[in-house]
């Protein structure tokens, strides 16, 4: 049995400009406050952000051109 108290994935097509701003998003609520927002099942979850945190970037490119850029905020 998982400890998870609550998990949130979601997978959406978009144009890259659309994927930008939805990162920008989540910076602008990193820089100016100390939670992060995102709404789930029709109402927000609100997680507290500590000062310090593990950012974690990585890259992984296939044979067929398939890339995959993955971003990680942990604390």
């Amino acid at each position: 049995m998982s400890d998870e108290i609550f998990e949130h994935e979601t997978t959406e097509t978009m144009t890259r400009e659309q994927a930008a701003a939805r990162l920008r998003e989540l910076a602008d609520q990193l820089s100016r406050q100390n939670e992060v927002r995102i709404e789930h099942a029709g109402r927000d979850v609100v997680v507290t952000v500590p000062d310090q945190v593990e950012l974690e970037v990585e890259l992984e490119i296939e044979e067929g051109g398939e890339t995959e850029l993955e971003i990680s905020l942990s604390w």
